[in-house]
């Protein structure tokens, strides 16, 4: 194997989208993945493309969210150019629920901000939502339609990232461990895998929940807690939108199944489901679609996401180290943020240009 510029540690998405717009950019990377490319969080995630459910208020990760999800159409083109791979995009829309007066008031006061955004967000009754999902439970009082969002199947954009990437002339090492980084004196050297030693100018840590091991052995502290989440699959398109509900949510996939996730359980690196988290999923769907309390569940699994110390992704150079760069801690993002990740610090290390990563930065564990 030749020497490549950048190594990459970890196959998951993050790392494949990487590996893909660096390629564009013209740097010869190599990716390195333990186990299968997608094989742990990417490969457990519902896809789902919803900035608008996932924050409090605007501010910076917001604004990143909403420069990725506006990547999503352009690129999923490119890749099925590239590659052939249907990645599954669907801009199903999003239906956000409450069931009690105090939830309504909350939907408002969201739709009040949400409204100034340009995404289309319409605030809607009980019986108008039921227009749009006609199985949704009849207890829904109010809901929030995001039209724009939507959702991918997150195995496939990973393959196809991968596969984009390698036709550029990246590298993909499947069933190489990274088990140290190699370092002197604050400049990194390369990787020592389970394969031997390889050298590279520049190495990006992107290994989900396992990116703070290799970082802490180095002397970094930044933490990379997993969490797990465990899902459940249902046989059939059982809805047309994505509903997002206060305990839970439904995501229709375009190959027909319908998904409910997922629990947030911080029990370490133990990437099973349990009958405690099943059983609150079930609970959960039958609560939002009341068809669904009688359904069979076809299938479940569990994945681990990488958190961070503040729960924003960590991206970027890390302080008084040369060549050594980190895109983690995505929490249950990093299918949404993929695009932006790649692209943005794609060119940050070829341009130097930050491009709005600023904020995400590891420099921010590191001020006095």
């Amino acid at each position: 194997m030749s020497r490549p510029d950048v190594l990459i540690v970890g196959g998951g998405i993050i790392g494949c989208a990487l590996a893909y717009y660096l390629a564009k950019e013209g740097v010869r990377a190599t990716v390195l993945e333990r186990g299968e490319i997608g094989g742990e969080a990417s490969g457990a995630s519902a896809g789902m493309l919803a900035p608008l459910a996932e924050v409090h208020g605007p501010g910076p990760f917001l604004d990143l969210a909403l420069k990725s999800l506006n990547m999503f159409p352009v690129l999923v083109e490119e890749l099925r150019e590239l590659t052939g791979i249907d990645t599954g995009y669907s801009q199903c829309g999003l239906l956000r629920v409450s069931f009690s007066p105090a939830d309504d008031e909350q939907l408002r006061a969201r739709y009040q901000w949400l409204s100034s955004l340009g995404m289309g967000v319409e605030l809607l009754r009980g019986e108008e939502a039921r227009l749009l999902e006609p199985r949704l439970s009849p207890q829904v009082t109010m809901a929030l339609f995001s039209p724009r969002e939507g959702q991918v199947e997150a195995s496939s954009l990973t393959q196809a990232l991968a596969e984009a990437a390698r036709r550029l002339g990246a590298s993909i090492e499947v069933g190489a461990e990274a088990l140290r980084l190699l370092h002197r004196k604050g400049r990194v050297m390369g990787v020592r895998t389970s394969r031997g030693r390889l050298l590279a100018a520049t190495v990006m840590v992107a290994a989900g929940a396992w990116s703070g091991r290799l970082l802490k052995a180095v002397g970094i502290p930044i933490d990379t807690p997993p969490v797990r989440g465990q899902m459940v699959a249902y046989r059939g398109l059982v809805v047309r939108h994505i509903i997002w509900g206060p305990e839970g949510y439904l995501v229709p996939k375009t190959r027909g199944f319908t998904y409910a996730g997922a629990t947030v359980e911080r029990v370490g690196f133990r990437p099973h489901t349990t009958r405690a988290g099943l059983r609150r999923l079930r609970r959960m769907a039958g609560h939002l679609v009341p068809f669904l309390a009688r359904a069979e569940v076809a299938s479940s699994w569990a994945g681990l996401r990488p958190g961070s110390p503040d729960g924003l992704p960590v991206i970027g150079p890390l302080p008084q180290w040369e060549g050594l760069w980190v895109a983690t801690g995505h929490f249950r993002n990093g299918v949404l943020l993929a695009p932006i990740t790649g692209q943005a610090l794609a060119r940050w290390l070829v341009r130097g240009e930050a491009a709005g990563l600023e904020p995400f930065s590891p420099a921010r564990f590191f001020t006095s």
